[in-house]
């Protein structure tokens, strides 16, 4: 008996095979299942025969099979003109539908923080990601070759541009956009926010790339009360509960005098009375840096403030690890959109 008594089974089956999209499925029709069923029922004597004409057409069916593979994955490859002009080739990407997206957690708390300040009366303008050595140091009394830069080590493009390592780089900016509000009889009341980038090893505590917000406040009557008033009715509203809040004496060149802000740890995270945090630092605008913007440091007086979002969430929600923000793990990203 041979398998070409089988109604041409051979030629059949090949010739499936190279007309196919998906010709490896060709090895399961029911034609070569047939052949194989059939072998135990043949002659003893033709039965060895049989089987090798079996295995025959199975390995020509493979070699069919590979070169219709090798056929299609040719065909399926758009050959790229190299000589075309620019964007002849671009395509648009596939992208997944937008409903499926979510805000990261940073970007949600960023949101709140913002929404607080802007309720309050200040203006929000994001920080830029590139700047100059000018808005970075000089401007706010950072002169040259003074040892408080090596506070703010950051990154440095070859043309001298600076990754900002603090959001006070706004400040300068924002103090010019608003001198002549301020001299017609108002006031400047800004928030700047966004990333700033630090020369940081990186750990549960400290990122090299994190979020900071600062506060600007300028008016003839502008104290440390107002301050002090101002970042604890933040607090308090961010965390939901009412905080007790205490300073202590620190030095930064654009402030004078420069305090360390504090609150007590609040109660949703374990937090109990004497208990302290110490969340960002402030102070009186200091008279050279209001200078530098033109402004009148014997008439006009202010108060700023800085702090990094990510230490305010962290607390919110009992984070151990500041690493989890930038891990990508779906786990913890998930926590925040139930």
């Amino acid at each position: 008996m041979s398998i070409h008594d089988n109604e041409g089974v051979k030629q059949l089956l090949i010739e499936r095979v190279k007309t196919s999209e998906t010709p490896r499925d060709v090895l399961r029709a029911p034609e070569l299942r047939k052949l194989y069923s059939t072998i135990g029922s043949i002659p003893a004597e033709e039965r060895a025969n049989f089987g090798r004409e079996v295995n025959d057409l199975k390995q020509a069916l493979e070699e069919a099979i590979t070169e219709r593979e090798a056929q299609l994955d040719s065909a399926s490859v758009e050959q790229l003109d190299v000589t075309a002009p620019w964007g002849e080739n671009a395509s648009l990407p596939s992208l997944l539908p937008a409903e499926h997206g979510t805000h990261h957690p940073l970007i949600q708390e960023l949101n709140q923080v913002v929404d607080i300040f802007t309720r309050m009366g200040f203006e929000a303008v994001e920080s830029r990601q590139i700047d100059d050595d000018f808005h970075m140091f000089e401007a706010l009394n950072f002169p040259k070759d003074h040892p408080a830069r090596d506070g703010y080590d950051t990154f440095r493009t070859e043309e001298g541009y600076v990754p900002p390592a603090h959001t006070s780089t706004m400040q300068h900016r924002i103090l010019l956009d608003g001198k002549a509000r301020l001299e017609a009889g108002g006031d400047i009341a800004a928030i700047s926010y966004g990333r700033v980038f630090r020369n940081e090893d990186v750990d549960a505590t400290h990122e090299h790339t994190f979020y900071q917000v600062e506060g600007v406040y300028v008016s003839e009557q502008a104290n440390l009360g107002q301050m002090l008033g101002t970042l604890r009715s933040f607090f308090e509203t961010y965390y939901d509960q009412e905080l007790r809040i205490k300073t202590q004496p620190a030095y930064f060149p654009f402030v004078e005098p420069g305090l360390e802000f504090a609150i007590e740890k609040p109660a949703a995270i374990g937090g109990g009375p004497g208990q302290w945090l110490e969340m960002l630092g402030c102070g009186m605008i200091h008279p050279n840096v209001l200078e530098a913007a033109g402004i009148d440091s014997k008439k006009y007086r202010g108060f700023a403030w800085g702090g990094g979002v990510e230490r305010l969430v962290m607390l919110k929600y009992g984070i151990e690890d500041l690493r989890h923000f930038e891990s990508g793990k779906l786990a913890f990203l998930r926590k925040f959109n139930t």
